[in-house]
């Protein structure tokens, strides 16, 4: 049978996926998006990925699942103690840092056109500095971003946040898109100019 989710999971996400349940945290990516973040962090130009929005790692635990001894990634996220699950089970990987604070405050520190792969799992780099984030990306280097989709999670008024997040990605000339009607509604972006 042919089944998007018939697919080897990294061998940590069960004990990551065991504490998130305990801990209450529902806002992971499904196996889908993992397999996808897998494979996008296994390309061979693909050298620097960062994610902004670590949670308890579930996607940490496949983007290092997928990478190279020579890729790096760095993880941010403003709430310490959900991120302590990544750093318990990914933390001794040396690929993986592990950043807890501020992610618009970090993406200020970042030099531009440094970033190879970046996954935009938090409010910050998505719906917030967006222009910001997209700076980090290298010309050729890939932005994900997931949720756009309707969500349990979401807020009444969410829906035009989405709306206009698509707009501002699929208008950006400097981008080329690619909307994925597919796990919780990704949108890639390849950026192939440095201008906006």
């Amino acid at each position: 049978m042919f089944s998007d989710l018939d697919t080897r999971p990294p061998k940590p996400l069960h004990a990551i996926s065991r504490e998130t349940a305990a801990l209450g945290f529902d806002m992971s990516s499904d196996m889908q998006t993992g397999s996808l973040l897998r494979f996008l962090a296994g390309e061979a130009s693909t050298r620097s990925i960062l994610e902004l929005g670590t949670g308890t790692g579930v996607s940490s635990c496949w983007l290092l699942d997928g990478m190279d001894a020579q890729a790096k990634l760095i993880s941010v996220d403003i709430d310490g103690a959900v991120q302590q699950v990544a750093q318990r089970h990914l933390g001794s990987d040396p690929r993986a840092t592990f950043y807890e604070g501020d992610a618009l405050d970090f993406l200020e520190g970042l030099d531009d056109e440094s970033v190879d792969l970046l996954f935009a799992d938090a409010w910050p780099g998505k719906f917030e500095g967006l222009d910001l984030a997209l700076s980090k990306l290298k010309v050729g280097g890939v932005y994900l971003v997931d949720d756009l989709l309707p969500q349990p999670s979401w807020l009444e008024n969410h829906l035009p946040d989405v709306n206009r997040l698509i707009e501002c990605l699929t208008s950006n000339t400097a981008l080329q898109t690619l909307k994925l009607d597919w796990s919780s509604g990704l949108l890639l972006a390849r950026k192939i100019d440095s201008t906006p």
